[in-house]
């Protein structure tokens, strides 16, 4: 728990604060029974420094000698020894560590206590693959492969160039002050990608069922895409597209809405799954970036985008982060920024507990004891038991969101995305002989006024019907609107159709589980606790 669960110690066992063995195989069980399939969240980059393949490898114990990257250090000019190169961490510190009883310095792209394991060893990517096989053997449905780009480091351990010093001079964050030609995006990582995916194959290959592989890569888009395969092999069934959360904020006009999503959809590969996510543990809530009032509208994008919608907790009822003081603060990145920056890099405000109720805790915890981090003190009023008793609620929209990914049109219809003015962002969803929808959104700070009539393939349909409004619109469903003119409150958006039948059947009622329960891929990214941390939908 250096960096929850993220240095892990035993990869094929529970860690006993989240349970037991046993707790899992129940926990999957009842969730297959709902209809809801399991993705484990696999770390391969790196192991935590209490694994016994840590330890047997600082003794120079084969086979585990060279699991990890080792290497001799420098003298300075006043002889005194220093890390074998300038690399860096992600958190604010160098990336490498002294060794006194290997007499060597280990490389951690992490913190510390998250020494990088060896891919040019064999042995190891055999220990490797065999972990993923244990869960697999199990029953999970597939993986998150975490912090891919980092599998592999140059050979030559070449000191990394620095960016122009006028940019260098703007960046707090050591890591941020150099190009990392040599410990990122090298091309053995694809391969080895490509191998991981040869693993969940080898099931699908037994019983006809595709086990998931789900690649996250904060890089360009161009080395991204890579992560899908090439003309020869196979790669992640989807590689996280981080573009609305990289590229987008609450000062994005309509065409960088437009620009960001086909830049996307131009770049992926022939016949692969686009994706959508607009939040996750490791950045600012949506609700944060874009503001409150914004919520249904980046809901609407990444449910109703062809492709598979990643839902991190809280999305759906608009949870935002949290004010985190720093006597509050766990998160090493932040600790390690010291008092004066953790704020710009403390991970803790997205983190804070699920928001269930009013009660105490927001009803995370039953337990005298306070929950890991403090609940955001607004979950008296922002809470999931509230948005069930309100007709209209941030819940409410995405339940008929997820709904609305179970239409033919949605699931297997065609995507046309345009800015209609400055401000306002609009796309379709149409299949022939089906319903059309049509996603219209305000991303401005002002009251829009927005007409339909100069988009060609509109021209037909002299009004539409509102079937998801915002909670922040001032129309209802059922509303009639003329396609030549109508009025948007800022920040506001709506779904439309084309037909009344398709309000009838998204009135119609559905269960609770249905919220989860997905049509083509869709899925809400439950990355359940073996490797760690995570946060789960689920209460006890």
């Amino acid at each position: 728990m250096a960096d929850f669960g993220y240095d892990i110690s035993d990869y094929n066992a529970i860690d006993p604060m989240y349970g037991t063995m046993d707790d899992f195989v129940s926990l999957q069980k009842k969730l297959k029974s709902m209809g809801i399939k399991i993705i484990m969240d696999f770390v391969p980059n790196h192991s935590s420094d209490e694994h016994k393949w840590f330890k047997k490898s600082v003794e120079k114990i084969d086979p585990y000698t060279d699991y990890y990257v080792w290497r001799d250090g420098k003298c300075d000019t006043n002889n005194s020894r220093i890390p074998p190169n300038n690399w860096q961490s992600l958190f604010s510190i160098p990336a490498w560590t002294w060794n006194e009883q290997r007499g060597q310095y280990y490389l951690h792209q992490f913190v510390p206590k998250q020494p990088d394991l060896n891919y040019r060893n064999e042995e190891l990517v055999k220990k490797m693959k065999k972990n993923l096989k244990f869960w697999l053997d199990l029953g999970v449905d597939g993986y998150r492969i975490d912090a891919v780009p980092f599998l592999f480091e140059d050979l030559q351990f070449l000191d990394e160039p620095r960016i122009p010093e006028e940019l260098a001079k703007k960046e707090k964050t050591p890591y941020l002050q150099y190009y990392h030609l040599y410990t990122k995006d090298l091309p053995e990582t694809y391969d080895m990608v490509y191998q991981f995916r040869d693993v969940l194959d080898e099931y699908k290959s037994r019983d006809g069922k595709t086990r998931v592989m789900v690649t996250e890569s904060y890089t360009s888009i161009k080395n991204t895409m890579r992560y899908f395969g090439n003309e020869t092999h196979l790669g992640a069934h989807i590689s996280f597209n981080f573009e609305f959360i990289e590229k987008l904020n609450d000062s994005s006009n309509a065409a960088k809405f437009n620009d960001v999503v086909y830049n996307w959809l131009d770049n992926m590969p022939d016949g692969k799954c686009a994706n959508w996510v607009i939040g996750n543990h490791d950045r600012p809530r949506a609700a944060t970036r874009f503001g409150s009032e914004m919520v249904d509208a980046m809901n609407m994008l990444t449910m109703l985008l062809p492709g598979a919608a990643f839902t991190y907790m809280g999305e759906e009822i608009g949870m935002s982060d949290s004010a985190i003081r720093w006597d509050q603060t766990v998160d090493p990145r932040g600790l390690n920024a010291g008092p004066d920056d953790f704020r710009t890099r403390s991970r803790d405000p997205v983190r804070t507990p699920y928001q269930w109720d009013a009660t105490a805790n927001a009803g995370f915890t039953r337990a005298s004891s306070t929950p890991w981090l403090p609940v955001n003190p607004n979950y008296w009023r922002l809470n999931l038991d509230a948005q069930r008793q309100q007709q209209r609620s941030h819940y409410a929209v995405y339940k008929a969101l997820a709904r609305l990914r179970k239409t033919r049109t949605v699931q297997r219809g065609s995507f046309e995305g345009r800015p209609l003015s400055e401000w306002v962002y609009a796309f379709t969803r149409s299949l022939p002989s089906e319903e059309t929808y049509l996603v219209v959104m305000n991303v401005g700070s002002e009251e829009e006024r927005v007409d339909l009539s100069g988009w060609p393939t509109l021209v037909n349909n002299e009004t539409w019907l509102v079937h998801t409004p915002s909670v922040n619109s001032q129309y209802s469903i059922g509303h009639s609107l003329k396609t030549n003119g109508f009025t948007m409150r800022p920040k506001s958006a709506m779904v439309l159709c084309n037909r009344k039948n398709a309000l009838v059947s998204s009135s119609s009622s559905s269960s609770t589980s249905s919220l989860y329960q997905s049509s083509l891929m869709f899925s809400v990214a439950m990355f359940v606790a073996a490797f760690g941390y995570s946060h789960m939908l689920a209460k006890q």
